[in-house]
């Protein structure tokens, strides 16, 4: 069955699953006890800190072994919510996934400041740079990539920003770790990943802090990992983050294009299969594996349930979202009104998805378009 849901999350790679089996047999003392054994485990989780921290950009230090990205969003922003001038206001934009949107609002509430999207979903630096000159801001944070639609940030752009006006800058790398190259992260004051999303095991990621942050405890405990998460470190669960992002990185990054090519045909077919069919953000650069499209006529649900019994299994957006009351705020964020909203289906390959895969898909939406206009009423009974 052909699998287009890779943003909510991804296969278990086989060199992950290899990593994970191995660490387990071969290493599963307490890194944290006394004797030989457990040094030796020690030895080896700083090895994978240290390989990611090639990948990403930075010391070894500066990185936390987290349960994912949740918990990395949560941490840094009840650690700014502890840390940050009472008073503090945040910068923050609207399109942000709600493992970030949730926490920002709980911690800082109506000092959260709303950065302005164009109607691509996109974060302008210009924006963000007029949002630091007209109110002191202590923190601003701006994803890389969006779960739902695609649209990548100008991420580097607005922490070079932040890093000149002395100002924190969180970005949630979640969605373009492993779609994209990890490179240059580490120049961003706070990052979160998380394995799932790119072949990892589910419930370990990590976080990239800044220099300076001593004081960070994202969980409280031990004094584990520089006393910065306490908790028994999980070895089996960084070497396989590490073991996944490391097979992207050096063997899959350099296909993006090809991947592009693959989904702009598909883009076409379906343009000129459903005429009223709209990419959203499609302005925007945007992830080669993503495709959010708000369909002419037929609630998502009905499409996603018809899909799934053509074989395909397709999203109606954030999978955190799943069974939320109104329609995404991501959606709504860009302008979408309540009801375009309720007809968008959020299309995610990942890279052992073919072409062939991408052309079939579009046949079954083709084929199911028309079923759907011969409903009498386009009612249709699922």
């Amino acid at each position: 069955m052909p699998y287009f849901d890779h943003n909510a999350t991804t296969p278990l790679a086989p060199v992950a699953r290899e990593a994970w089996l191995q660490a387990s047999d071969e290493a599963w003392q307490n890194p944290a006890s006394p004797y030989r054994d457990a040094a030796r485990v020690k030895i080896r989780l700083d090895d994978a800190r240290a390989r990611l921290a090639e990948f990403v950009g930075c010391g070894p230090e500066l990185l936390v072994f987290t349960s994912g990205a949740t918990e990395g969003a949560n941490a840094v922003l009840a650690h700014w919510a502890r840390t940050l001038p009472a008073g503090s206001r945040v910068a923050i934009n609207p399109t942000e996934h709600p493992c970030m949107l949730e926490p920002a609002k709980h911690f800082f509430g109506e000092r959260l400041v709303w950065l302005p999207v164009t109607r691509d979903g996109l974060v302008e630096g210009a924006a963000v740079k007029a949002a630091l000159e007209k109110q002191p801001l202590a923190g601003v944070i701006v994803m890389a990539a969006n779960n739902e639609t695609g649209v990548l940030q100008p991420w580097a752009e607005i922490a070079q920003l932040c890093a000149e006006a002395g100002v924190e800058c969180f970005c949630d790398a979640a969605q373009w770790l492993g779609k994209l190259p990890a490179s240059g992260l580490g120049a961003v004051g706070w990052v979160t990943g998380s394995a799932h999303k790119f072949g990892g095991p589910k419930g370990v990621g990590f976080l990239k802090r800044p220099v300076g942050a001593e004081s960070f405890r994202g969980q409280l405990g031990g004094e584990q990992q520089r006393g910065h998460r306490g908790g028994t470190e999980d070895l089996p669960g960084a070497a396989a983050l590490v073991a996944a992002l490391t097979e992207v990185e050096q063997n899959k990054v350099w296909q993006e294009s090809e991947r592009l090519r693959w989904r702009g045909q598909f883009e076409q077919a379906i343009r000129a299969a459903l005429p009223g069919a709209v990419v959203v953000g499609e302005g925007a650069e945007r992830l080669w594996n993503t495709v959010s499209l708000r369909m002419p006529h037929t609630e998502n649900l009905r499409w996603v349930t018809r899909l799934d019994k053509l074989g395909f299994q397709v999203s109606t957006g954030s999978a955190c979202a799943t069974g939320k009351a109104g329609p995404s705020p991501v959606l709504a964020a860009m302008g979408l009104a309540p009801d375009e909203a309720r007809r968008v289906i959020r299309i995610s390959s990942g890279w052992e998805t073919t072409e062939a895969d991408w052309n079939a898909l579009a046949v079954a939406i083709t084929r199911q378009e028309t079923e759907f206009r011969a409903d009498t009423g386009n009612v249709i009974k699922i």
